[in-house]
């Protein structure tokens, strides 16, 4: 999470015990909430799904040894290696859920399991997202970008973006952008740390795939902390002289952001008008209210109230479109609605699959020229479950 100046001994000794209580066992992570079983209801045709669907996709990680199960003995590299993974997503899967084992081996049958894991060297990258791109028109073009957040194994990030994308029906090229994020309780600055060497690879990361030969929109759906390293990372393309990626940034979804409004606003600044932002927040966030409770009671990003006439003129000012998801429980923590939520990730799909002008004429090949961006509106919206999933 986000921090600003160290708190006292005695504030850091508080939130210790409250946070080892919230962060107990079963509890613990950002991206591990909703990992167990929950209700939901399947997309309509989803269960009857006979054999189990496999999802390919690229991991770009400035992790050093991937083969952690536990976040947080790892130190960052400052450049990203790449893979390529298919990740199988059972027939019976239920929207929202990840399906895991409680015990035992994983079997493709009934769980979530990574079936391929290929090395990619870094000189062919972007030609084998070319490649994948090829032939494809449409929306089936874009790259979809995830970045996890605190206390987050690899395979809980990419089980997570597999979920996203059988969810969202997301018919384009999913990338996971992993960085090693630390478990200790008491480890949010030096997740921070990590997180900031691994910005410089997350741009490095966009730049490359926004020229990348074919590409539609770069999309971006980020977590808690991983909403502030994307921010950062869009900053610095922007004042490297590429902002909007060139006009190829798509949508850039914030999910729960630990981020202060006061350094939003300035990431905003650079970023500049017109870039596709949204926020979805909420007021019964508990980790973002223990994040906001350490830093000195500054507001994050994701727990803001857009109920509030202040928060409403804030975000209107920013530009910024809002989904209010405090009517959503996931949990008494209450930090992954995003994922776990049928009507959300529904939400999140259809942003991803919204058809913009000439994408019928539109097909990505090699040698397809620069596509023009898309204008772009500002909308404040702050809706229940019910108008969210009525969308």
């Amino acid at each position: 999470m986000t921090l600003g100046a160290p708190p006292s001994i005695a504030s850091r000794r508080a939130f210790a015990a409250v946070v080892a209580l919230l962060l107990a066992p079963g509890l613990s992570g950002c991206a591990s909430m909703g990992l167990s079983a929950m209700s939901a209801t399947a997309p309509a045709g989803f269960s009857a799904r006979k054999e189990p669907l496999i999802i390919p996709l690229f991991v770009a990680s400035t992790r050093r040894d991937d083969r952690a199960r536990t976040p947080g003995y790892d130190t960052p590299k400052s450049n990203a290696h790449f893979t390529f993974e298919t990740i199988s997503v059972p027939p019976g899967h239920k929207a929202g859920q990840i399906e895991l084992p409680s015990w035992g081996k994983a079997n493709a049958r009934e769980h979530f399991v990574v079936t391929q894991t290929s090395p990619v060297e870094v000189d062919n990258f972007t030609s084998q997202i070319a490649t994948h791109l090829s032939g494809r028109v449409g929306s089936n073009r874009d790259v979809l970008v995830f970045v996890h957040g605190f206390n987050t194994t690899l395979d809980e990030a990419r089980f997570r973006l597999a979920q996203l994308t059988a969810d969202g029906r997301f018919g384009g090229v999913p990338v996971l952008f992993t960085w090693p994020s630390t478990s200790s309780v008491l480890s949010y600055v030096s997740a921070r740390e990590n997180a900031t060497i691994s910005r410089d690879a997350l741009s490095k990361l966009l730049t490359d795939i926004s020229r990348t030969p074919g590409v539609g929109r770069i999309h971006l759906l980020a977590h808690s902390m991983g909403g502030w390293l994307t921010m950062e990372a869009l900053r610095e393309t922007s004042i490297g002289g590429q902002r909007h990626l060139d006009g190829k940034l798509g949508n850039v979804m914030l999910a729960a952001p630990d981020i202060d409004l006061s350094v939003f606003r300035q990431q905003m600044q650079r970023i500049g008008s017109g870039a596709n932002i949204a926020v979805f927040s909420s007021t019964g966030d508990r980790a973002l209210s223990l994040s906001s409770t350490i830093t000195g009671d500054r507001t994050r990003l994701g727990a803001i109230d857009p109920a509030n006439a202040r928060d409403r003129a804030e975000l209107a000012k920013l530009g910024v479109k809002v989904y209010d998801l405090s009517a959503i429980s996931d949990g008494w923590i209450n930090h992954g609605a995003y994922a776990s939520a049928p009507a959300v990730v529904r939400q999140i799909g259809a942003q991803l699959t919204r058809p913009r002008q000439d994408d019928s004429q539109t097909t990505s090949v090699i040698d397809a020229g620069v596509e023009k961006s898309r204008p772009q509106t500002t909308v404040i919206e702050a809706k229940p479950l019910d108008a969210l999933a009525a969308q």
